[in-house]
């Protein structure tokens, strides 16, 4: 017999049973479209988290206090650290220290409820100068933005995301109403233009004020929160690190780099955080979905024991009329690969079609462009796993059948 032959023969003989032939593939269809779904879910969200941090500014580098973070904990400590002053911005700001800045802004942040009348509205309060609104990539849907002698000031002014203004004004006119925030007045001077999705959605729930008055009269420090330093290029973002961090060593004489009380963060950091987390994740629930390919060639492996068994004197047959030991192999070994690879098959178009809904119904639910993107090398790797699986838990049913005797196998029945 030549290998089309056989593999005829293998074909005919999955068809010829194509109820316990599908019930045989269940766990690999199962196996491989789970592996698609993750890997399409895992890439569509770390497309979206670049898009996102990419909208708070590309060429954006923070300066944080605290150590760099190591854990949760870490974290929670450090955002609760005083080490920024305002010496370290205005020693920022100067162009032989950092030539390759276009901006640096002091940074408040903290959460707030807002009353106007009745109504409550809890959100982030942001602090900044009149730039924020650039740094941000903040639009105004009406009023105006404050400005650097309001900054001065300490102005009770405020500009508010949509959402705010729609949760506390309704259909009325909010510029020039006052919301109320720790027991202050402040007048509302515009309205920004909706975000509407993902991460940059949130600042349509924000309060937008400046800097000094979020310090005095929200937050009642005198430290900053963080620092923004806009780069004048992507490209000079490297360089421009540098200069920070010898700077503000500087500023606060340090002279270990280990004894740092503050530390750095670029977009594409924030990126590769958050990326790392979705890989983890992705990793995960991927090596729990190959567990179901294994008890998918655990049944593999058990149904061609038993067609072994049902089809003993057809193996006697076929040995009777000449077939040897290597064609009797190949050909229920060939079944097996035949039905690893169907079932490979059929879960990469489930996962596709199930990838592609998903990834819409997804968007609906959170207002977000989640777009699809197929794991074309996943599914390569899943179909060769599946196959391997098929070869290694299809090889000892078939070297079984090889072994009978034709004699006894024509006397079985």
């Amino acid at each position: 017999m030549t290998n089309t032959d056989r593999l005829k023969a293998a074909y005919e003989g999955v068809v010829m049973h194509k109820s316990r032939s599908l019930l045989t593939i269940l766990g690999i269809v199962i196996g491989i479209t789970s592996i698609i779904l993750i890997l399409a879910i895992g890439s569509s969200a770390q497309e979206l988290i670049i898009r996102e941090v990419q909208s708070f500014g590309p060429k954006n580098v923070f300066v944080l206090p605290g150590k760099q973070p190591e854990g949760f904990s870490g974290f929670s400590s450090s955002i609760m650290n005083d080490s920024l002053q305002e010496e370290d911005v205005v020693a920022l700001r100067r162009m032989e220290n950092v030539p390759d800045a276009e901006t640096v802004m002091p940074y408040m942040e903290s959460s707030v409820t807002a009353t106007y009348g009745s109504q409550l509205f809890n959100g982030p309060l942001l602090g900044g100068e009149e730039v924020i609104f650039r740094i941000f990539q903040l639009e105004l849907e009406a009023g105006d933005i404050f400005t650097d002698e309001d900054v001065a000031q300490k102005a009770g002014v405020v500009v508010i995301g949509s959402k705010v203004a729609e949760k506390l004004f309704g259909l009325e006119e909010s510029i020039g109403k006052h919301v109320k925030i720790k027991d202050k007045n402040y007048r509302v001077i515009g309205i920004l233009k909706k975000k509407g999705s993902g991460a940059a959605g949130e600042f349509d729930s924000a309060f937008v004020i400046p800097y000094t008055t979020a310090q005095l009269y929200v937050m009642g420090v005198h430290y900053i929160s963080h620092i923004i330093v806009e780069a004048r290029t992507e490209e000079s973002i490297p360089a421009m690190v540098q200069d920070i961090k010898r700077t503000v060593r500087e500023s606060h004489d340090i002279t270990d780099s280990t004894k740092d009380d503050f530390y750095t963060m670029t977009m594409e950091d924030a990126a590769a955080l958050l990326t790392t987390i979705t890989d983890i994740l992705t990793i995960l629930l991927t090596t729990i979905a190959a567990i179901s390919l294994v008890v998918g060639g655990v049944g593999i492996m058990n149904i061609m024991f038993v067609s072994v068994t049902e089809r003993t004197k057809e193996i006697g047959l076929r040995k009777a009329l000449g077939a040897t030991d290597k064609d009797i192999l190949r050909q229920f070994l060939f079944e097996a690969l035949i039905l690893t690879m169907s079932g490979a098959l059929i879960g990469i178009l489930i996962g596709w079609g199930g990838g592609i809904l998903l990834t819409i119904i997804l968007g609906q639910i959170y207002s977000i462009d989640f777009r699809f993107f197929f794991p074309l090398q996943g599914a390569i790797i899943g179909a060769i796993v599946a196959i391997a699986i098929g070869f290694i838990f299809g090889i000892f049913p078939a070297t079984q059948a090889a072994k009978k005797s034709p004699m006894e196998a024509l006397r079985s029945e």
